[in-house]
């Protein structure tokens, strides 16, 4: 009976010292939790239910043997004057011993000072228990952090949740980026995008384009005329999808979203530049004012 009784308080007390490890070694077990899908979830629900029914036979299995030695106490009157199983465990885990530990001599003679002595006063059971798993958890803390090198400091934690959230950020930034359209595409004016866009036109439009966007088999993108539009939707547009009865293919296969609208965003920079050799305007002018005609004599309705 004693032995299965310190058996169960060993296994209570190995199970809290665990907990506390895993808890000491794994800070974001909540996150974890809540990025569990279906199938993981419904597993931990079913081990959680499956430990509580465990505890529940423990604790049947100690009301059965509670009631088995009552009754075998009633039967057999020389059981009656020894402690129960309660008593027992109480006086060793609990409480311990007190009237024997009242009778000795808690003086320490060799601690002194002045005359004055320190009594070494009696210390519960659990109490040294739970001095010694602290021990015994302190030791196993300090090896584990500092000799093995097994746990992550503090710092480590940190940075490795700032490596776990630059990857994330890329990844928003990748399905941000590949989300990209004519709806949702936006003027980048950052000095990464438009050389990147400088870059894809150089080695892609220049051909036709010319490399300071002059034009040359393809319009001028530097003047105020626009075949197409001169939003960055309108050039994002003609850029993925081509001018097919104008010779200029399309590019959604050959460059990401992205990448057209940096391409597109840099053209946008081109307007007002001076190429060595434009080209004539073609299409409609935008966002320029036209050119004012010069009445002749003969027009009557001129205003002097």
């Amino acid at each position: 009976m004693k032995n299965i009784l310190t058996l169960l308080f060993a296994f209570v007390g190995l199970s809290v010292t665990n907990a506390v490890f895993a808890q000491a070694v794994e800070s974001s077990t909540y996150e974890k939790l809540m990025n569990m899908d279906g199938n993981q979830l419904t597993l931990l629900i079913i081990m959680g239910v499956i430990l509580g029914v465990i505890i529940l036979l423990l604790i049947l299995i100690i009301y059965l043997m509670s009631f088995i030695t009552a009754v075998f106490r009633k039967e057999n009157p020389a059981m009656a004057a020894e402690p129960t199983w309660w008593e027992s465990f109480k006086e060793k885990f609990i409480t311990g011993d007190v009237a024997e530990e009242a009778v000795e001599k808690k003086e320490m003679t060799d601690h002194s000072y002045d005359g004055i002595t320190e009594l070494d006063n009696f210390m519960p059971p659990w109490l040294q228990y739970v001095f010694l798993i602290t021990a015994v958890f302190g030791i196993g803390y300090f090896l584990n952090y500092s000799v093995l090198g097994y746990g992550k400091t503090g710092v480590e934690e940190y940075e490795e949740e700032l490596r776990i959230e630059a990857i994330a950020s890329e990844e928003r930034k990748a399905n941000a980026a590949a989300g990209i359209d004519e709806t949702t595409v936006v003027f980048d004016e950052s000095a990464s995008a438009l050389a990147g866009g400088k870059s894809i036109f150089e080695g892609n439009c220049a051909a036709c384009h010319a490399i300071d966007g002059g034009g040359g088999v393809g319009p001028n993108l530097t003047d105020d005329y626009w075949i197409h539009g001169n939003s960055i939707s309108d050039v994002f547009t003609v850029i993925k999808y081509g001018v097919v009865s104008k010779g200029m293919v399309p590019w959604e296969d050959q460059l990401s979203p992205e990448e057209i609208q940096q391409v597109a965003s840099y053209i946008l920079t081109l307007k007002g530049t001076s190429p060595a050799n434009p080209k004539e305007p073609q299409g409609e002018l935008v966002g320029g004012a036209p050119a004012v005609e010069t009445p002749s004599e003969s027009d009557s309705t001129a205003v002097e």
